[in-house]
């Protein structure tokens, strides 16, 4: 009865605030320079995700929206995009002027800290990448296409598993969301990649340090939030095919979407295909068993209407991987185990095509989620809800090639729901509660961790206030709690994991300010607390890490990672210069790691005399990281189409209290130097626009900071990789960008190269040569033609 009453007046409030009346909101788009007209540029209501373009004469119009403030991103080809709040409590009329810009650097909006936001008034640093910027650079998944951005990095096990690392700090210290939901994958291993679509994203949100207090614990690096290209305009029906091809590894991808807007009801459908075979470098020629498959497919339908909206997805995320082992004979040729249990000498015909080899995983994600949001008379409401299975499961027995020798099956249910409260006297306040319930199966023969379950949950509060349009200052707190409950599991009749019940709790916070020094440049400061509980693996893994070279050892007394990160910028958004300076300091206690285990003698620990790999014990110390990154964009007048850019990245990362071999933290990116001379031209003829031509450098300095003690981990030297590009629309069947083309060229002199990130890099030795590990990809030339129809 008790429940009953609760529903109907939770009904009875949203019927009483959904009631309201309804208005118009119309203008015009006009060139600022030459008042005449801009046709099909886009108006869109961010929070409603609803949006039209204007006519042939620059005309807009919004009908039946209800009484509130709306946030409203106006943007136009090579127009500098525009953001403003409208104020709708009536029929009204907002016309607009745009200009033209030859920036990079774009007004932007985010929502990965709270409500949609202009990115100049948040004082947490956040990066925004539109799809754009990635597709002009080869990539072979999702990850590797941020690795120019800076203070990005990724840790890799070959040219198909990437994980992001955001100033230095990666795994589940990065909390990675999909239209703000958490994904969900096994993100503890070294060899677990992000299980996302690539064509299905439209722009990517990086939020550098522990600002983020929607989504809970984790998130001490940052967020990557992944979002989903915005739904058609009213009455447009949108094709999409996409297709690339690259030459190392004769990377094949295809992926088809439509999409589509009739009167509010919206849907977007994509199948993606990709295949691709073993890559190869100038050192090791091809890298046998480095090639994958995926296949994907996702189905959104949703609504748009004057309350708000409500998207339903259903995606499925589907990828075979091979994994590298890096075993040679002694002519330094590589080797594998055939079906009959052989070790046998690669072939030249086993390098060629795209054969699955072992060992391998299989991966399927599943994710059903929903997005709800909704408009009412004093506030909105966020309601994200989301279903996750995650099979993983690993093949490492040619002779025997259905045995499951990994097989985690892992369920989680997500939830988030907030309240964003009516702006009043420019006070924007929000809060919420979000969290997640995750437990784990082991299905397979072997068990890296035990079967597990997790109950997180956690409430915030954020608020920010703007002083006279210049001055922002923003703050927030969040409590979180996290159960673990593992099971006791046996091999043979020794236990081979203890059963333990655990609780973690933490406080999360930010207070920060931004500050608009003029139209131009902006300065932010920002004190942040991240707070992280100890991941399964950490607590309790007892097992073998294929692609990682290692046994792992967790340590159930862990304690949780506290962050405390200060945070500087300051930004310059000029017509002919861009310049970003964003300095941090962390200070992280009880940073969790792994370094290897050495018996008295000093020799490499071995668990398993049949898999002699070195075992690695999780340990914990404090640790002091800082650094930050460096832009400048340099487009002079009247070369307004050039465009000279650099960046730097720097991250130095120590431990308190410990021996010189002890103190750098391990596994921290090289400092990295990128350079690009750009050019990019609107139109070029009746028949190309939008042309770009530009040519990279990347220096990678040599990495001696390194924990060298039990040889945990080696220095890297520096290297330097060139890369070119070239694209353009072209127009066709009276459509301005029927193709869209990107050319790009990386590595071009061939450099034999290996990022200190690489998980390659620790496999067995050649001794043929004398070098350690694999090799990261040599020369490739990429080829992606897009057609819009």
């Amino acid at each position: 009865m008790l429940i009953k009453k609760i529903y109907f007046f939770v009904a009875m409030f949203l019927a009483t605030q959904l009631v309201m009346a309804q208005y118009k909101l119309s203008g015009k788009i006009t060139d600022f320079d030459t008042q005449e007209p801009v046709k099909n540029a886009s108006v869109y209501l961010v929070d409603l995700k609803k949006s039209t373009v204007s006519d042939q004469n620059g005309n807009y119009a919004f009908q039946n929206l209800k009484s509130g403030k709306y946030f409203v991103e106006i943007t136009g080809d090579n127009y500098t995009s525009l953001l403003v709040s409208i104020e709708v409590s009536q029929d009204a009329v907002s016309d607009f002027t745009l200009q033209k810009s030859a920036k990079e650097i774009d007004e932007v909006v985010v929502t990965a800290v709270t409500r949609a936001s202009e990115l100049k008034k948040i004082p947490v640093v956040i990066k925004s990448v539109d799809k754009n910027i990635i597709n002009q650079n080869a990539s072979t998944n999702l990850i590797d296409g941020l690795k120019n951005i800076p203070g990005v990095n990724q840790i890799t096990s070959g040219t198909a598993i990437s994980k992001p690392v955001i100033r230095g700090l990666g795994y589940n210290r990065v909390i990675t969301l999909v239209d703000g939901i958490k994904q969900e994958g096994q993100q503890w291993g070294g060899e677990h990649g992000i299980e996302i679509d690539e064509f299905s994203v439209g722009k990517v949100e990086i939020v550098k340090g522990p600002g983020s207090l929607m989504y809970g614990s984790d998130g001490i690096a940052g967020v990557l939030n992944f979002i989903s290209p915005k739904a058609a305009a009213n009455g447009k029906i949108e094709n999409q095919l996409i297709t690339n091809y690259q030459t190392n590894n004769n990377l094949i991808a295809t992926s088809f979407s439509n999409k589509g807007n009739k009167n509010g009801f919206v849907w977007e459908g994509r199948l993606t295909n990709k295949l691709a075979g073993n890559y190869e470098n100038k050192y090791d020629g091809k890298v046998l068993n480095s090639g994958f498959k995926e296949f994907d497919g996702n189905l959104m339908l949703g609504i748009n209407k004057n309350w708000g909206h409500s998207y339903f997805n259903v995606s499925s995320y589907n990828t075979t991987l091979n994994i590298v082992e890096g075993e040679r004979d002694a002519d330094g040729k590589f080797t594998f185990i055939n079906s009959n249990g052989d070790d046998v000498t690669a072939t030249d015909e086993d390098y060629k095509g795209y054969k699955i080899g072992f060992p391998h995983q299989k991966i399927n994600h599943l994710r059903l989620t929903s997005n709800n949001y909704f408009l009412l008379k004093n506030g909105t409401i966020n309601a994200d809800f989301a279903f996750q299975n995650n099979k993983r499961k690993e093949f490492a027995d040619a002779t025997n090639p259905d045995e499951k020798e990994l097989f985690f099956d892992l369920n989680t249910f997500n939830y988030n729901v907030r309240y964003n409260v009516k702006e009043t006297n420019n006070w924007e306040t929000s809060f919420g509660i979000g969290g997640m319930q995750q437990s784990n199966t082991n299905k397979g023969v072997e068990a890296l961790v035990p079967n597990y379950q997790f109950f997180d949950a956690g409430a915030f509060v954020y608020t920010q206030k703007t002083f006279n349009k210049n001055l922002t200052l923003a703050g927030g707190l969040r409590f979180d709690n996290r159960n673990v409950d593992a099971q006791e599991m046996l091999e043979d009749t020794d236990v081979k994991f203890a059963q333990f019940n655990k609780n973690y709790s933490g406080i999360s916070g930010s207070l920060g300010l931004s500050y608009q020094l003029d139209k131009q440049s902006t300065l932010k400061l920002n004190l942040s607390r991240g707070f992280r509980a100890p991941n399964i693996a950490e607590l309790s893994s007892n097992g073998i890490h294929e692609g990682t070279f290692r046994y792992e050892i967790g340590d159930i007394n862990l304690k949780s990672e506290i962050s405390h990160q200060i945070d500087a910028a300051y930004f310059l958004n000029s017509d002919h210069i861009s310049f970003e300076f964003t300095p941090f300091v962390n200070f992280i206690s009880n940073y969790i790691y792994t370094e290897k285990m050495q018996d008295a003698n000093g020799n490499d620990v071995i668990i398993d005399p049949n898999d002699p790999v070195p075992a690695f014990k999780f340990t914990q110390g404090n640790a002091q990281l800082f650094g930050g990154e460096v832009f400048l964009d340099f487009h002079p007048h009247p070369f307004d189409w050039l465009h000279v850019e650099n960046s730097f990245s720097y991250v130095r990362a120590t431990q308190n209290n410990r021996p010189e071999n002890e103190k750098f933290l391990p596994f921290i990116p090289a400092p990295k130097y990128r350079g690009e001379i750009k050019t990019n031209f609107e139109k070029v003829n009746n028949t190309f626009s939008d042309f770009y031509a530009k040519f990279s450098v990347d220096h990678y300095f040599k990495q001696n900071n390194i924990y060298s003690a039990f040889d945990t981990e080696t220095a890297t030297p520096a290297y330097t990789l060139l890369s070119v590009g070239i694209g353009a629309d072209i127009k066709a069947f009276g459509k301005k960008d029927f193709f869209n083309v990107f050319i790009s060229g990386e590595n071009l002199t061939d450099v034999a190269y290996q990022n200190h990130l690489s998980r390659l890099k620790y496999a067995p030795e050649n001794s043929a040569t004398g070098r350690m590990g694999v090799f990261n990809m040599g020369r490739n030339f990429s080829v992606k033609l897009m057609m819009n129809f």
